[in-house]
């Protein structure tokens, strides 16, 4: 791996966890079942987004088959909660103002 490669596989990781924790940022909707869809879908595609530069950047085979098998094991995830709370999956993800809301004083 080169530096270039070893500086692209990071920063594909840091946008990777910046995207999930952004979208995991939320107003509650006063429905415990659907804040916890709407908080642990972008966790799970946060892991597969995570997995993919492993994937493409990885040497070591068996961290890279992990990773596959990550992928596969998430997007399972991922359908089942959407399918336990259909009405959840409908909701917008989160916007500035929600960030905004959520910041420290």
């Amino acid at each position: 791996m080169t530096d270039a490669d070893e500086q692209q596989f990071l920063l594909d990781i840091d946008l990777a966890m910046s995207n999930m924790n952004r979208s995991m940022l939320m107003t509650s909707t006063d429905d415990i079942d659907r804040d916890f869809v709407n908080v642990m879908v972008p966790h799970h595609q946060g892991a597969i987004d995570m997995a993919r530069p492993e994937i493409k950047w990885g040497r070591n085979d068996e961290l890279r088959q992990l990773a596959r098998r990550m992928v596969s094991q998430q997007e399972e995830e991922i359908s089942s909660l959407r399918h336990a709370l259909p009405a959840a999956t409908s909701l917008m993800p989160s916007t500035g103002t929600e960030i905004a809301s959520h910041a420290p004083n």
